[in-house]
C-alpha cells in the first residue's frame, strides 16, 4: 500500500520536464504555483541577497551562493526523502499527507529568519539579539507568506512555526523535527555539497546521496529517522565530511580572522544599532548600516579590514587546541563572548608593556568556540537479516572516533589574532603564552 503523501503535487512534480528551476550543479528543483506563491514574497526573495556563507568567500572567493538557493536544495530534498519515505508502512502510518505538506513548507522557509552574518552574530549570544528561529516568526505570521500558507496551503503559519522553533510534542511531530534537523537530516545533507561545491573543495560532496536517502527508515521506536544497513557507508562518508567541512572552510585560521573582527565590531555597535530593522535588511545594506555607524573609530578599522577597498586581516599569533596546550584551550573555549573581549583587553594590556609600545584592546582578539555545541551525530542502522538496531557508532569505528568524541574540540580552535600592525611583534615574543595565561587569571579575577 502507497501513502497518500505521493499524491502532492510537489511530489508528483519532481518527474515533470516543466515549471522547473536549476540550481547548481544541474539539480532541477519542481515548483507548483503555490510554491511560486511563497519564494515570490519580498520576505523569501530577501534571501537571495544574503549570501549562505557570509565571509568565507574571503579565504574561498566563488563562495557567494545563497540562503536563496540553498533554500531550494533543502525543499527538493524534503520531497525525495518523502518520495521514499511514504513507502515505509510505519512512516505513512505516522505522518499524514497533511503533515507531510507541513514538512515541504518548513523546508522551503526554515532559513527564513536568517540575517546577514547570523551565526557568527548568535554566537555572541548578547542578550539583546534575538534568536534567528524566533525573529522567523514575524516573517511567519504575518504578512504575505502567512495569507499564502493560509489560502494556497491550508496550513496555519503558527503550525510551521512550532514545527521550526518549539519541541516536538509526539511521535509524528519528532520525525519531521528529525527530517529537518537531525543526524541526517535535509539541511546538513543540501549545505554540505553545496558549501563544498561554491568553495570548490571536494570534501562536503564525498559522500553518496542516493545511497542514503534509499536507506531512510524510521528508528526502533518508531519516532525519528534511521538508516537500514545498506546506507551505513554513506552515513560514515557524511560524518567525515562534515568533520573535513568544518576544519577546512567553516573554521579555516583566516575565516575565523575575519569572523573574529565582524564579532568584535559588531560588540562595539550593537547598542546603537536598531537590531530588529538592521536584521530584516539583505546583505550590502547591513554592511552600509555598519560602516556608517562606525564612522572613524576601532569598529570603523576593523570593518573596512573586511569590507574596504583592501583586504586587511589579522594575523593568527598564537593557537591552541584540545590536544596542544591542553590548558589553555580549555581556560578559553566556550566563554561567554564579553569575557573573551576582556581577557584579550588584558593581554593588550600586557603586551603594550612588553612591546614597549600601546597596543589598543581591538588590535588584540580571541577567537574560541562558543558556548553552543555542535550536534552530535546518533542515528541507528537497522539490520534487516537480524531484525535489529544498532548506533551507527557501534557498528562504525568512524562514526566512534568523529561523532561520539566531542566534535568541537577536535575541529574548533583557540587562537589569538592581533592587528597586522604588531603581528610580528607578537610572534618574536617568546612568553606569549605566558602573557596569555597571566590575562587569563586577571580576568578569571574580574
Amino acid at each position: 500500500m502507497t501513502s497518500g503523501i505521493l499524491d502532492l503535487p510537489e511530489i508528483q512534480a519532481l518527474a515533470s520536464q516543466r515549471g522547473l528551476i536549476r540550481i547548481p550543479q544541474e539539480i532541477d528543483v519542481p515548483l507548483t504555483p503555490r510554491v511560486r506563491q511563497l519564494i515570490d514574497t519580498a520576505e523569501f526573495r530577501r534571501l537571495s541577497r544574503i549570501s549562505q556563507l557570509g565571509l568565507v568567500n574571503l579565504v574561498y572567493p566563488a563562495a557567494h551562493h545563497t540562503r536563496f538557493e540553498h533554500s531550494m536544495g533543502v525543499y527538493r530534498l524534503a520531497l525525495l526523502y518523502l518520495r521514499h519515505l511514504a513507502c515505509d508502512e510505519r512512516f505513512s502510518q505516522a505522518v499524514s499527507p497533511a503533515q507531510a505538506e507541513l514538512l515541504v513548507v518548513a523546508a522551503l522557509l526554515h532559513d527564513l529568519g536568517h540575517w546577514p552574518f547570523c551565526h557568527p552574530i548568535e554566537d555572541m549570544r548578547l542578550p539583546s539579539v534575538p534568536n534567528h528561529e524566533l525573529f522567523a516568526n514575524s516573517f511567519l505570521l504575518e504578512g504575505e507568506i502567512a495569507d499564502a500558507l493560509r489560502d494556497d496551503w491550508g496550513i496555519q503559519p503558527r503550525d510551521v512555526v512550532s514545527l521550526l522553533s518549539e519541541k516536538p510534542r509526539d511521535a509524528s511531530a519528532r520525525i519531521l523535527s528529525s527530517i529537518l534537523s537531525g543526524p541526517i537530516d535535509v539541511d546538513k545533507m543540501d549545505y554540505l555539497y553545496r558549501d563544498s561545491l561554491h568553495a570548490g573543495v571536494p570534501y562536503g560532496m564525498n559522500f553518496d546521496h542516493q545511497r542514503l536517502i534509499s536507506s531512510l527508515t524510521l528508528n526502533q521506536a518508531g519516532n525519528a529517522l534511521a538508516i537500514t544497513e545498506k546506507g551505513r557507508t554513506a552515513a560514515e562518508m557524511m560524518v567525515f565530511a562534515r568533520y573535513v567541512m568544518f576544519s577546512e572552510v567553516y573554521w579555516h585560521h583566516a575565516v575565523r580572522s575575519g569572523t573574529a573582527m565582524l564579532q568584535r565590531a559588531f560588540f562595539f555597535l550593537h547598542g546603537n544599532l536598531d537590531l530588529d530593522r538592521l536584521f530584516r535588511l539583505s546583505e550590502q545594506p547591513v554592511i552600509d548600516q555598519l560602516l556608517e555607524v562606525a564612522g572613524a573609530g576601532p569598529a570603523g578599522d576593523l570593518l573596512s579590514g573586511l569590507f574596504g577597498e583592501t583586504r586587511r586581516l589579522y594575523k593568527r599569533v598564537a593557537q591552541f587546541s584540545l590536544f596542544q596546550d591542553e590548558p589553555i584551550y580549555q581556560s578559553l573555549a566556550g566563554r561567554p563572548y564579553p569575557w573573551l573581549v576582556a581577557c584579550g583587553d588584558a593581554l593588550a594590556e600586557q603586551l603594550s608593556k612588553y612591546l614597549s609600545r600601546r597596543v589598543a584592546p581591538y588590535q588584540i582578539l580571541i577567537d574560541a568556540p562558543p558556548v553552543k555545541r555542535e550536534i552530535e551525530f546518533k542515528i541507528e542502522v537497522y539490520f534487516p537479516k537480524e531484525d535489529q538496531f544498532r548506533s551507527l557508532g557501534e557498528v562504525s569505528p568512524v562514526v566512534e572516533t568523529l561523532a561520539r568524541k566531542q566534535f568541537d574540540d577536535y575541529v574548533k580552535r583557540v587562537r589569538v589574532l592581533a592587528h597586522p600592525e604588531i603581528a610580528e611583534l607578537c610572534r618574536s615574543l617568546e612568553n606569549l603564552n605566558g602573557l596569555l595565561v597571566t590575562a587569563i587569571k586577571q580576568t578569571v579575577g574580574a
